[in-house]
């Protein structure tokens, strides 16, 4: 029996839809492209400011009392007090400035300061992935579980490295040199959303990352929440939102995997 998305599911889904098809027509001009430099080795593309418009406009017609937080436009205040959108409208911009097509759209419900629902989809290989709270999570229309390893040298982990002009260049060298230590291998592809979508999936034992925005990691945590993982900050608290570290795992690894990173 395919799973029942509830109408908040199916607002969040079609605005990923609609930019979804924007960016891939744009990912196929990608030579096209206007872009701006924001910052240090982080740009901005046309695709993503149109990207966060159509997603922008869909919700707030669906929901027009709403606040959102939004990579590019920042915060806009809602009537609604409850309820804050936040989004990424392109989670891995250089890759798609690079031609990789390796990147995502990335949509959360926060709830009385709870993500409640989650929303990540890949354009270019069409997977969806979606959670409401207490509802579990899913690939299109498959359950997702996280994975059941339990032995670091059998598990794969993710996670992000800093780039010129972020900080931790040498505190993230001893993480990886600890993980390299014990486990299957490590794998960096650059989109924060996709990561966590995919400790989910099963597909990675394990992802952390520090230095992150609360719309790189929103969605992620309540779909991998809801594929029976564990999340939180590197203090084992649930500050992953305003500190932008997390670590992302099962219940078993999430401790020896805490221990490692924070040693």
């Amino acid at each position: 029996m395919q799973p029942r998305r509830t109408p908040l599911i199916n607002v969040m889904v079609n605005a990923a839809h609609k930019a979804g098809r924007g960016l891939r027509r744009a990912f196929g001009e990608i030579e096209k492209l206007q872009v701006s430099k924001k910052g240090p080795a982080d740009y901005v593309s046309e695709a993503d400011h149109r990207a966060e418009k159509t997603i922008f406009e869909e919700l707030q017609h669906a929901r027009p009392k709403f606040g959102f937080l939004m990579e590019e436009s920042g915060v806009v205040e809602g009537s609604d007090n409850s309820n804050r959108w936040i989004i990424d409208p392109l989670d891995g911009t250089l890759n798609f400035l690079h031609g990789l097509p390796h990147f995502s759209i990335s949509i959360a419900l926060e709830r009385d300061r709870e993500i409640f629902a989650g929303v990540i989809y890949e354009p270019i290989s069409d997977q969806l992935f979606w959670a409401e709270k207490g509802k579990g999570a899913f690939i299109n229309d498959k359950r997702l579980r996280v994975s059941s390893r339990r032995q670091m040298n059998e598990s794969l982990f993710a996670t992000g490295i800093p780039f010129a002009g972020r900080e931790g260049h040498k505190p993230f060298l001893t993480q990886l040199e600890n993980i390299m230590a014990v486990s299957a291998g490590v794998r960096r592809y650059g989109s924060a959303a996709l990561d966590l979508a995919y400790v989910a999936a099963g597909r990675y034992e394990g992802f952390w990352e520090q230095g992150l925005n609360a719309w790189d990691i929103a969605a992620g945590i309540i779909i991998v929440r809801e594929a029976g993982g564990y999340v939180s900050d590197f203090d084992g608290k649930d500050g992953m939102l305003d500190s932008g570290s997390i670590i992302a795992s099962n219940d078993v690894l999430h401790g020896p995997l805490k221990k490692l990173i924070t040693t």
